[in-house]
């Protein structure tokens, strides 16, 4: 076996991305502060082919050299957009047909081991601030939660770390990969 050279991997140029069809898929991030879990969230989008990312709230936006450090230039491939208000977004998604879930440990909460959407359903998924998560009202307007399984005694993951591994599981049954 050999590693791959960049070269052979088929990348995509950004041009050629944005002409790309989308997964149906939309990352919103819920006053997530971090400049670092931003720019992980625009690499782990782009890597997916998400639709959109919407920074709500006190989210920072691009340009910024800490955001485009973990990006590595998925902040110009990936569309986004500033949202002031995270609740008003899931509504708007909603009546556009989106389902809309928070990424968030709930009384009622889906596994993520349960979670199967259908190709090409339209899903945004809500990953929330650092330290207080997705807020209440906002997984009062969506439709459900989605939790990780986990096993030991945090029970907390980092924001970028949830969002690669929710929107891996996502786009692989949106995309009809299972």
């Amino acid at each position: 076996m050999r590693k791959l050279r960049n070269k052979e991997l088929n990348r995509l140029s950004v041009e050629e991305f944005k002409e790309t069809e989308k997964t149906p898929l939309i990352a919103i991030l819920d006053n997530v502060r971090s400049l670092n879990n931003v720019g992980s969230v625009f690499r782990t989008s782009d890597a997916l082919c998400l639709e959109e990312i919407y920074l709500c709230g006190i989210t920072p936006t691009p340009p910024h050299n800490d955001i485009h450090k973990t990006a590595l230039g998925a902040e110009d491939s990936m569309n986004w957009s500033y949202h002031e208000d995270t609740n008003k977004s899931v509504v708007d998604l909603q009546a556009e047909g989106y389902k809309v879930y928070c990424v968030e440990q709930a009384r009622g909460s889906t596994s993520l081991l349960d979670f199967k959407p259908q190709i090409n359903e339209k899903i945004a998924l809500v990953f929330g601030n650092e330290v207080k998560g997705v807020q209440q009202a906002v997984i009062d307007s969506s439709d459900g939660c989605i939790e990780i399984p986990q096993f030991g005694t945090k029970h907390s993951l980092n924001i970028s770390v949830s969002a690669g591994i929710v929107l891996w599981e996502a786009a692989k049954w949106i995309r009809g990969l299972v």
